[in-house]
């Protein structure tokens, strides 16, 4: 598909200058643009690519003078950053403009769904299950009995969703997702044996949530594992039963949260984060990559480590802890010298 630098320009409420008939059908990155490619510019120290790449429209900024000659055509819009996103979302909405049911699926037939649906092959839909308008479900998706899913959700090839989950509009969840598998819940008797505990609650999730490849939610004990809206979530991570996560947090891929911990709203949470269980972490927290968290968390805290301590502290620290070999030496040169004193 093509389209116009004249299009364009309309759809990012940008002005054209150049050629407005400037036709593209593809994106690139500024250093490797090709011809009928789009791309843009953001950060000032690609600059040098605008004057010899290869691209056929550039998206820069309203305030951008060139300082040399340039032939690129040019989309001038108040931030190139954020309409160049824009237009990536206009550009995957179009690619993944799918609609109808494929064969062979299976649908039960208490399950209702609404209009402009995209159902691929191989998927399940239980009893009683409610699907709302212009949602895509790829091939090889499980939606168990009794769920519900929101208007124009996505839901990608081999999510799999148990019984009675609740999905509000707008949610994304990529392949290998997993919502409402059980709890991590078994009790040992006097011998040590385990016996599992049933975990008969379920995972809600709200409007605007992002879940990545592979992630795992699961669902509560008693009650319902909850994620707020506007929630972001990378790959490869585990919620434990009963969480809650407060809305707009960010969290990076390979973090786990045991069970029950609540967390705030705002909070950014770095890869592969531990957080134990029956901990409440405040809102706008700030979690560094690879930090073990033991302990509760009071609003606005920025900490780093395992066990995590404040940031500035562990920072402090690990000037210490490299030198600690040195350190050792010295003190073991001043043993020497004070046991050759004697």
């Amino acid at each position: 598909m093509k389209f116009t630098a004249e299009q364009i320009a309309g759809i990012l409420e940008g002005s054209v200058d150049g050629d407005p008939n400037a036709e593209v059908s593809k994106l690139s990155k500024i250093e490797e643009g090709t011809e009928g490619s789009l791309t843009f510019l953001a950060n000032l120290k690609y600059t040098p690519y605008i004057y010899k790449t290869k691209a056929t429209i550039a998206i820069v900024d309203h305030d951008f003078q060139p300082e040399h000659d340039i032939s690129i055509t040019l989309i001038r819009v108040e931030n190139a950053y954020k309409a160049f996103s824009k237009l990536l979302e206009y550009y995957n909405q179009v690619k993944l403009n799918k609609s109808g049911i494929e064969n062979p699926v299976y649908i039960s037939e208490s399950a209702k769904y609404g209009d402009n649906i995209y159902l691929g092959a191989f998927s399940h839909i239980g009893d009683n299950v409610r699907i709302g308008d212009n949602v895509k479900i790829y091939p090889n998706v499980y939606i168990g009995d009794n769920c519900v899913i929101g208007d124009n959700c996505v839901l990608f090839s081999g999510v799999k969703i148990y019984s009675d989950c609740i999905l509000g509009d707008t949610v994304y969840a990529h392949s290998g997702v997993v919502i409402g598998a059980d709890g991590f819940g078994f009790s040992p008797d006097e011998s040590g044996v385990f016996s599992r505990v049933p975990q008969i609650g379920n995972v809600i999730i709200e409007d605007h949530v992002d879940i990545g490849a592979g992630t795992s939610i699961d669902r509560a004990t008693l009650g319902s594992t909850i994620i707020r809206k506007g929630v972001k979530l990378d790959n490869q991570i585990q919620i434990a039963h009963n969480v809650e996560i407060g809305e707009h947090t960010a969290i990076a891929a390979q973090t786990g949260i045991a069970g029950s911990t609540k967390i705030g709203k705002f909070c950014r949470i770095g890869g592969q984060v531990g957080i134990v269980g029956h901990l409440t972490i405040g809102d706008r927290v700030k979690i560094q990559a690879q930090s073990g968290i033991g302990r509760n968390l009071k609003d606005d805290e920025t900490v780093q480590g395992s066990p995590a301590l404040a940031y500035s502290d562990y920072n402090k620290s690990y000037v210490h802890f490299k030198n600690l070999p040195s350190l050792v030496q010295q003190i073991n040169n001043l043993e020497k010298q004070k046991s050759n004193d004697k």
